[in-house]
């Protein structure tokens, strides 16, 4: 009797240490480690669900966190690669952010910063499925748009207000240099629809997606056509000292950027734009057909993830 109570309770013991052990490995499998927060080494930025889901289908990242007021999970590997979706146009973006960049399960020391997404472009220096690296993110919606036949000695209807400071983040160059340099020979795919789309510009049929450098322009504003595309180039120009060449118009990256350059982050930010759609209709093609249909998508969807997973695998292991 005394030694079948003694083996229950050392089987009993032995138990609770297999299961102690089981829940270590499980921990440290998930990357909690106890030591202090985990390390986000590159923190790829997506907007909306279709942008985020190449990164889930092809990179290995099991580990989720949860942050309280960001538009989703953060999905990680334990090399600390991570991806976070953070709603579409500038609030959404904002709040995001700086709710990540807050929380104390993450340690941003280091941090490489990537958007990944899509956008508009001009079809005057940009094609469908082509792939645009920043030096400039400038603000379409700031100042003010006037009616042109309303203000005909204002360019474009554009009276310049910026006081809030921010209506144009200037990137780090030579990080968008090796970004190009690391990027530039990558052969991006392409689709019978994008091609028959530029079928219908001038100086488009020929043209193939590739790796740019040139700069965007984020507004809430969801404008089209070629006025308001002059007008955003103009804008770019004056906000830039005309060092800005705009190529891609989306929704949220001076929003990201402010915060960034608010929490000190912004040197190691890197912007990166595939285009979905030209901002302007062909000839012939009404604004609202425009608006509907994005022949470029799917295509911009995957040279997106190939070139910012190609610089993110990069930045893993090398400083900038």
């Amino acid at each position: 009797m005394v030694f079948s109570s003694y083996f229950k309770r050392a089987s009993l013991a032995a138990l609770c240490l297999a299961l102690c052990l089981i829940a270590l490995l499980i921990t440290i499998g998930r990357g909690r480690a106890a030591a202090g927060p985990f390390p986000v080494k590159v923190l790829v930025i997506t907007m909306f669900s279709s942008e985020t889901q190449p990164w889930l289908a092809h990179e290995s990242l099991p580990l989720d966190y949860k942050t309280t007021g960001a538009f989703s999970d953060m999905h990680c590997n334990n090399n600390g690669l991570c991806v976070t979706t953070t709603g579409e146009e500038k609030v959404n973006a904002a709040a995001s952010m700086m709710a990540i960049l807050r929380d104390p399960q993450f340690s941003f020391q280091n941090t490489y910063f990537i958007t990944a997404g899509i956008g508009g472009a001009s079809p005057s220096n940009n094609t469908l499925g082509s792939v645009a690296w920043a030096n400039w993110v400038v603000d379409w919606d700031q100042g003010h748009h006037l009616l042109p036949n309303t203000a005909p000695n204002v360019p474009h209807g554009y009276l310049q207000n910026n006081k809030a400071g921010t209506g144009a983040f200037q990137l780090n160059s030579t990080l968008t240099n090796t970004a190009m340099t690391i990027t530039s020979k990558l052969q991006l795919q392409d689709s019978p629809q994008a091609q028959a789309a530029r079928q219908k510009y001038p100086n488009q049929a020929n043209q193939h997606p590739s790796v740019l450098a040139c700069d965007t322009i984020a507004g809430d504003d969801y404008w089209a056509g070629q006025e308001l595309s002059n007008e955003a180039q103009y804008i770019t120009g004056l906000l830039t000292n005309n060092q800005g060449k705009y190529c891609t118009t989306e929704q949220e990256d001076t929003a990201v950027a402010a915060v960034l350059q608010r929490t000190g982050h912004l040197d190691h930010y890197l912007n990166l734009r595939a285009a979905s759609n030209f901002d302007q209709p062909a000839a012939g093609q009404s604004v609202q057909d425009l608006l509907a249909n994005f022949p470029g998508s799917s295509i911009a969807f995957a040279n997106a993830y190939q070139v910012g997973s190609t610089m993110a695998h990069y930045l893993l292991t090398h400083q900038v």
